[in-house]
């Protein structure tokens, strides 16, 4: 075979590699940017609070070899996510590595959903991705290289009571990456999504507290239990680096088997 390094493990090896992970001030968001500070990547973390994401690079810091910087902007407005981009770009350089993991979630019965908190999950969840995804695009374009990770769900392929809104913007979540790939592969992009199944993360700790309802996810996943936040890390790295030079357009189900199953 050609162009592999001696170590294969040189393939996952971020070093010098830029990324900005959105929503990362805490939950999956902060342990994918750990995970990736870890491969050798040097992190830009994003949100609205400047405090939260101030203690998030804090925490951080400590990683030998690596640069953390905090990037706040709105990721539901359009001219706030191209602008944030373009300075950061002209002051630090380049960011290699995207991954659009800002999200919300809201649960009320499909009849009784509020039409303002559908406009505000589409904003949240599919609009961000597009608004990011081109802003960074721009730049990873003429460079002619660049890895996009978006962070969609289980929901993406299944669907719970409650949630049809959400389900309907991950599936949007899965198909936009692969426009994003069919568009960009061209230009050197790679475009790819993670499908997280059941995480127990401070959104979901409600959820966690909720015997009822971890007996249910540990009845419907082959592995019997929630998924810990560092199994993510992987699927993210490899997704980030040279190793996934030709997968493209995919979304990576990290669900436990959830979805390989009835």
């Amino acid at each position: 075979m050609n162009n592999l390094p001696n170590n294969t493990c040189d393939l996952f090896n971020l070093s010098g590699k830029t990324a900005l992970i959105t929503g990362s001030s805490q939950g999956i968001g902060l342990t994918l940017a750990e995970g990736l500070a870890r491969a050798g990547a040097n992190v830009v973390l994003n949100g609205r609070d400047e405090i939260k994401l101030a203690n998030a690079a804090k925490a951080l810091s400590g990683i030998e070899g690596i640069s953390v910087h905090t990037l706040p902007f709105d990721v539901t407005d359009h001219s706030a996510c191209a602008t944030a981009v373009d300075q950061f770009e002209s002051k630090h350089g380049a960011i290699d590595i995207l991954v659009n993991n800002a999200g919300m979630q809201h649960r009320t019965p499909l009849e009784d959903f509020d039409p303002a908190m559908f406009d505000k999950l589409l904003q949240t969840n599919v609009a961000s991705v597009f608004h990011v995804g081109q802003a960074v695009a721009k730049h990873m374009i003429k460079r002619g290289a660049g890895k996009m990770i978006n962070i969609a769900s289980i929901q993406t392929s299944l669907a719970r009571p409650g949630i049809a809104p959400y389900t309907a913007t991950k599936g949007a979540v899965a198909n936009l990456t692969k426009g994003m790939a069919t568009d960009w592969a061209q230009h050197g992009l790679q475009v790819n999504a993670i499908a997280p199944g059941y995480f127990d993360t401070p959104l979901n700790a409600a959820l966690v507290a909720d015997a009822e309802f971890t007996a249910w996810v540990s009845k419907r996943t082959p592995t019997g239990r929630w998924g810990n936040l560092p199994e993510l890390v992987g699927a993210c790295v490899f997704l980030s680096s040279a190793g996934s030079s030709f997968v493209n357009g995919h979304t990576l189900f990290v669900d436990g088997g959830m979805s390989s199953c009835l």
